[in-house]
């Protein structure tokens, strides 16, 4: 249960989550039908296409059946796409509001490995804090009766909120119905946070959201994060692939490229 006494540790807990959660992808096989499109790799691994039908499908019959003419895809892909800063980019960075990173360290390393310990550390702590006859006789356990057409909602008895799921998108959800002045329960199977995947990046309307929910967590996950908005987002293809046509990308070429910083800095929001 979140209360006042315990908005720090929370705060930190979710500094922790964001920094080191992420979500797992599953996959799923299923058997080729004879409509199916199957291409076998030198390893045998089999792939599939799934059939379709429409507009869609004509064009890639009609593209299969075009002759193939080899000098369409001979060349460089467009120097342009090689390019990571573009230079309107270049021209925002270099604003003096604009974000900077701060350059990594071992005492920054350290500094970011103790505050996730101790985030670690104080979730553990909240494991005890209702047991036994606190336990049973915790609020969300009492089955309370309310007549049709609902209740009035008081300072003193207000909307009661249980949140299943202590992952980041649960403690925000406790965060905010918390801050609304609601009681709120959370409840997690886990007997303790730790590292797990890789980092998750939160964008700057996240962050201003973030900070109208709870200053606190605003303050702890910008301390605890590393500022990537300095960098240039986008798609990267990882094979060459087009024709003189259409436009020919290499490998490791920018497919779409886009700052966070500029549109940012233009809204007011934390870059």
């Amino acid at each position: 249960m979140i209360n006042r006494s315990t908005k720090r540790v929370a705060a930190r807990s979710l500094a922790f989550m964001a920094i080191s959660l992420h979500q797992s992808t599953s996959s799923a096989f299923i058997t080729p039908s004879t409509s199916s499109r199957v291409s076998s790799s030198k390893l045998n691994v089999i792939g599939e296409q799934a059939s379709s039908i429409g507009p869609a499908q004509v064009l890639r019959d009609l593209k299969e059946r075009l002759p193939q003419i080899q000098w369409l895809a001979e060349g460089d892909g467009s120097p342009a796409n090689k390019i990571d800063i573009p230079d309107h980019v270049a021209q925002v960075l270099a604003q003096s509001e604009a974000p900077k990173r701060v350059a990594e360290s071992e005492d920054r390393t350290e500094r970011i490995r103790s505050r996730a310990k101790q985030a670690s550390e104080d979730a553990m702590k909240l494991r005890g804090m209702l047991t036994g006859e606190d336990d049973a006789k915790a609020w969300w356990r009492s089955q309370r009766s309310v007549s049709e057409g609902g209740r009035a909602i008081t300072k003193d008895d207000p909307l009661t909120v249980l949140v299943a799921g202590g992952g980041l998108a649960g403690l925000v959800v406790a965060a905010a119905c918390h801050s609304k002045g609601m009681k709120v329960a959370l409840f997690e199977q886990a007997s303790s946070y730790a590292p797990y995947g890789g980092p998750i990046q939160i964008q700057s309307n996240a962050l201003r959201a973030l900070q109208q929910i709870n200053p606190i967590i605003f303050e702890e996950l910008v301390a605890a994060g590393t500022c990537t908005a300095d960098r240039v987002s986008g798609l990267k293809i990882g094979y060459r692939k087009g024709n003189k046509l259409a436009g020919l990308y290499d490998a490791g070429d920018w497919l779409v490229r886009f700052d966070t910083v500029g549109p940012a800095m233009e809204a007011g929001l934390p870059a």
